[in-house]
């Protein structure tokens, strides 16, 4: 692979502009400007922004010289060949930088307005060689904003040591950072090269080894950009080849691998307890939706994986997570892949049959040696309770719902009702509330109920009658007798899960789609007026004829 040439001298320093800013980009003239737009708008910090691009093929590096013309900060480094990854031309621009300071950026998101200002701040009052702020998933074409890892985030803070904090090991991000360039390479911590998938986990990890002194604000300083109706995903997004899994997983080894050579067990532990936490559930969620041969070969390496692990580890992790792993275990072959889903979930739903081994909680009885440890000690409210709904719209449309006993623990709250409320998933805009009373079921292992679903208050309080179905997202709480409420989200079941067209006196027409999410959960699209059926019909009609051709 060629080496990277080295690009033209920046703009003298001055004592206000101490950051470069590495942009990388391949393949991404469309959105490239706006990423370093948004750089060089962060003001008088700025040093410098140096754009690396990795021998891209479309009109990437013209637009890049062509903002560089413009602006006299901005410098463009032109790669001969391809990297196959993120890491190589971050390093490229971390090593070309000339700033004390040193932060990154994607060519698809943006740094929000004010960010490189509160970074620098806490850096400097602190002395610092380790800044971290807010990053926000934001999901396009939007405008739903996800706080990445809020917890860590919610008020200014200075870790001394980091590794007394091995919370911070769950943000692998590496751009919602402002680091000390000098500390970076003193420390020789870089970025894996070539097609490493995942760099952020082993960059993030050889910082958080180095045991820094880190400060924490809670401004918001990174945004980054999901798309996933894009023809080409993003690394991170783009899981469809199990070849991704095994990426990850190698990912994490590497990262644990580095905490423990550096005597940070701690740290290790931590990482292990993420994986399970964290990567284990993601994918677990979307393990029903994948050919069998890509399942079993997932089965395999993960069992591999987690055969390292110890208990200590396994305990650490939630409670569905440990369960979850504890199936993987125990089953040499893929198995109750929608029980899986369903407990993968957040919240966590565990459905029946539940077995026990004598008086231990199990999976099933043929894998009574995953024992779901820890069950009957879990509080009311962490219950991974499963409640079915089944929708049925029509010119009187209710929702049914039934709430599935849990070894006992179900029973012994005793639940008397449920309330079920809708909120908007763009912005968490709260709809209608509805409430039910609980009845027993003659079976003796379930409670059931039926509410009314006011679909036109959908429509008045949010908005969905712009022509693009609005969706809503369900969940429920289920109020017992001795006080403890269970905070669940819906199991979507029954024949009422399509489109329905339903008439309106006071919108017309009510579009309404009933749906399960990728977890299983269930969420409702809705739409009003003729002018938006047509608009939804025309579009299926081109889809359809797109097809034919």
């Amino acid at each position: 692979m060629n080496e990277a040439p080295e690009p033209r001298p920046g703009p003298a320093l001055t004592p206000s502009a101490q950051v470069s800013i590495v942009v990388i980009a391949y393949n991404d003239a469309t959105l490239v400007g706006e990423a370093v737009r948004s750089a060089l708008a962060q003001g008088d910090a700025i040093a410098e922004v140096i754009a690396v691009d990795d021998a891209s093929t479309d009109r990437t590096g013209q637009v890049l010289d062509g903002l560089a013309r413009e602006h006299p900060r901005l410098r463009v480094i032109h790669r001969e060949d391809n990297s196959g990854g993120c890491g190589t031309p971050r390093n490229d621009g971390l090593r070309a930088a000339a700033g004390r300071f040193v932060m990154f950026l994607d060519s698809d998101d943006v740094l929000p307005e004010g960010a490189v200002d509160a970074l620098l701040a806490a850096a400097l009052r602190h002395d610092t060689p380790v800044t971290a702020g807010l990053c926000v998933r934001r999901e396009l074409p939007g405008p739903r904003e996800v706080p990445w890892q809020p917890d860590l985030y919610r008020a200014p803070a200075l870790l001394d040591p980091v590794t007394a904090h091995p919370e911070l090991v769950g943000d692998t991000l590496c751009v919602n950072k402002l680091y000390d360039r000098a500390f970076l390479l003193d420390h020789g911590i870089l970025f894996p090269d070539g097609r490493f998938t995942y760099e952020d986990f082993v960059f993030t990890s050889r910082v958080l080894a180095a045991a820094p002194r880190l400060a924490v604000v809670p401004d918001e300083v990174y945004v980054w950009h999901v798309r996933r109706s894009a023809k080409k995903q993003s690394i991170s997004l783009d899981r469809k080849d199990v070849a991704n899994w095994e990426a990850r997983i190698e990912a994490h080894r590497t990262s644990v691998r580095i905490f423990a050579d550096a005597g940070h067990k701690g740290l290790a532990h931590a990482a292990r307890t993420k994986f399970l936490d964290h990567d284990l559930r993601m994918y677990v969620r979307e393990l029903h939706t994948r050919s069998a041969d890509y399942r079993r070969e997932w089965w395999r390496l993960t069992r591999a994986y987690l055969a390292g692990f110890e208990e200590s580890e396994l305990l650490a992790a939630t409670a569905p997570a440990r369960w979850l792993a504890r199936v993987l275990l125990a089953s040499g072959t893929p198995v109750d892949s929608d029980r899986l889903t369903q407990l993968a979930a957040r919240p966590g739903r565990l459905l029946p049959p539940y077995a026990r081994d004598g008086e231990r909680p199990v999976w099933s009885s043929a894998l009574s040696e995953a024992e779901l440890d820890g069950l009957d000690a879990l509080p009311a409210d962490r219950l991974p309770v499963t409640v079915d709904a089944e929708p049925v719209l029509g010119s009187r449309s209710l929702l049914r719902l039934r709430v599935h006993e849990l070894y006992g623990r179900v029973a012994a709250a005793g639940p008397v009702g449920i309330d079920v409320e809708l909120r908007r998933r763009a912005d968490g805009r709260r709809g209608p509330v509805h409430t039910a009373a609980l009845t027993p079921d003659p079976s003796g292992d379930a409670w059931t109920a039926e509410t009314a679903l006011d679909l036109g208050a959908l429509i008045t309080r949010g908005g969905s009658g712009s022509g693009t179905p609005v969706p809503w997202d369900l969940t429920a709480q289920v109020r017992c007798a001795d006080g403890s409420v269970l905070n669940v989200a819906l199991r979507a079941t029954g024949p009422g899960l399509r489109r329905h067209a339903l008439p309106s006196a006071r919108h017309g027409l009510l579009l309404a789609q009933p749906y399960a999410t990728t977890g299983g959960a269930l969420a409702l699209r809705m739409a009003s007026g003729m002018r938006t059926a047509w608009q939804i019909a025309a579009r299926k009609l081109r889809r359809g004829g797109g097809r034919a051709r």
